[in-house]
């Protein structure tokens, strides 16, 4: 496969890879992620065989709206204020998917981690497929995070459809906190500390 090289300005382009079940590789506010829409069986297996990925973790989800979310996860009043403080921002938040949502997305885990970024290149993206996308880091499992379209393409190239060009906005990956217990704990530490997640609360 050859992997095209694209640009932000190339986003009907990008959009039109997604939509047709592609992997495409773009800078967000935190690390490079690697993009596919969450209802294609096809587009999600193929992300799992670029990224030679483990089946025992979970796709992170990038969503536009709080609508995105609703229609995806269970949520309740202390993760509505959530993300109402921490959304868009570096903040993965773990809820209880729905019952119709397919075990593929989640890996058969019965929770999803839900993420809005603070890109607006990325939103546009996300609101022109129409639908979340699954977006892991954009590396082969067990490598460094990248976060410049060159170390992407030193693991991925001729592994997915199309990198976007340029370098992300940080060096480091989301908080990613779980919400679905009675008291909320940080899986992965990001930006967000969890006494800030309290406080807002």
């Amino acid at each position: 496969m050859e992997t095209q090289r694209l640009t932000k300005k190339d986003s009907a382009q990008i959009v039109e890879i997604l939509n047709r079940g592609g992997v495409v590789a773009f800078p967000t506010d935190t690390v490079y992620g690697l993009a596919v829409r969450y209802d294609l069986k096809e587009a999600i297996l193929k992300m799992k065989e670029a990224k030679q990925r483990p089946e025992t973790k979970p796709f992170p989800m990038m969503v536009s709206s709080k609508a995105q979310i609703e229609r995806v996860a269970v949520t309740d009043a202390r993760s509505q204020k959530l993300i109402d403080q921490w959304m868009p921002g570096a903040l993965t938040l773990v809820f209880k998917k729905r019952p119709e949502i397919d075990e593929l997305v989640t890996n058969g885990f019965p929770t999803i981690g839900i993420r809005m970024p603070d890109d607006d290149f990325v939103l546009e993206i996300i609101n022109r497929v129409g639908v979340p996308l699954l977006v892991p880091s954009a590396n082969l499992s067990g490598q460094p995070s990248c976060t410049t379209s060159e170390e992407v393409l030193k693991q991925l190239d001729g592994r997915i459809d199309a990198v976007v060009l340029g370098e992300s906005g940080a060096s480091t990956a989301s908080t990613v906190c779980d919400t679905t217990g009675d008291k909320m704990k940080i899986l992965r530490q990001g930006p967000i500390k969890l006494e800030d997640l309290e406080a807002s609360i």
